[in-house]
């Protein structure tokens, strides 16, 4: 099979990455404490939004979050991988939990982005406040998925990766 016909899925957290996103930049912005408080209370990007939020209120800006997600841990190898498997014609793509803003962030600090012809991931902006927004991909509070897969409730990351489509 050509390579120009492989397509390649993967995930970014704890396999692109050597670590999860959302719990690097926490921990690195002095936050663990607030977040392992409000963890058990409310969905993760729910959670990540109001971390945004703290943050924000405490003085942290934007730069700040990419001058820690530029340190994101990532073997050189799979900086490598990635880059061999594109210039050999494969379609890479991500699917993940994590959020845009924090993958195009690390991707293009590494060289990476233009790697990837599609990423699906939850959307995330700066606002006019130059705070970061995290939303999820999918509202699973008004349509659920109903995947029997161990996908967060907010992605069904099998119907994604497929192409399909579980909203209502």
């Amino acid at each position: 099979m050509a390579a120009s016909n492989v397509v390649v899925v993967m995930d970014f957290d704890k396999t692109i990455l050597d670590c999860d996103s959302d719990n690097w930049v926490v921990d690195k912005l002095g936050a663990t404490e607030l977040f392992n408080e409000l963890l058990p209370t409310m969905p993760l990007n729910s959670l990540m939004d109001r971390m945004m939020k703290e943050l924000h209120i405490q003085g942290t800006k934007i730069e700040d979050i990419v001058a820690v997600l530029k340190r994101t841990p990532i073997h050189p190898r799979i900086i490598q991988a990635i880059k061999s498997a594109h210039a050999l014609g494969c379609d890479l793509k991500i699917v993940s939990d994590a959020n845009v803003f924090f993958i195009d962030t690390i991707l293009k600090h590494h060289g990476l982005k233009e790697c990837f012809s599609e990423i699906n991931t939850n959307p995330s902006f700066v606002d006019e406040e130059g705070r970061l927004r995290i939303f999820p991909y999918h509202d699973f509070t008004k349509h659920p998925h109903g995947c029997s897969h161990p996908c967060p409730p907010n992605m069904c990351k099998i119907s994604v990766a497929r192409g399909t489509s579980y909203h209502s």
